[in-house]
């Protein structure tokens, strides 16, 4: 079996539905059985938190349960997955906020939390939500 790659992580598993409701409103979503195998092709287990703020589209689950399912054989690092997941979603639901919170079970003794926002300015958002700074962790979630 030949290695998979990040560069075969394909993004058109994830498919979208209408948004039923054009007032505003927040979906959190929970992986929490998430794994993918690290760069020493080893696995890596972690917990996938997903808020988002729909525009026209909204995340059909089914999708999202195979596109998370295809990642458990790909080799790549999480600071990169993260960042792929993020551009994918945002390229497929056109989000009007995405934030993605990624916690990765110790490795060596050591734990890692990686978030990204597409409301920071340095994502291209204009920081209107302003929730981030002022508190700890919008999941209640403790390292």
């Amino acid at each position: 079996m030949s290695k998979k790659l990040y560069q075969h992580i394909d993004k058109t598993i994830l498919k979208g539905l209408p948004n039923p409701s054009k007032e505003k409103y927040e979906m959190k979503i929970k992986v929490p059985e998430f794994t993918f195998l690290g760069v020493q092709e080893q696995p890596d287990f972690a917990k996938l938190y997903i808020t988002f703020y729909p525009k026209n589209k909204i995340i059909e689950l089914k999708s999202l349960k195979h596109y998370v399912y295809h990642l458990r054989d790909i080799i790549v690092s999480y600071e990169r997955l993260i960042n792929i997941i993020y551009d994918h979603m945002m390229e497929v639901y056109e989000a009007d906020r995405l934030r993605i919170t990624l916690i990765c079970n110790p490795r060596g003794g050591i734990s890692s939390k990686l978030v990204i926002d597409s409301d920071w300015k340095d994502r291209g958002g204009t920081e209107r939500f302003r929730d981030y700074p002022e508190r700890d962790d919008e999941w209640g979630i403790l390292m």
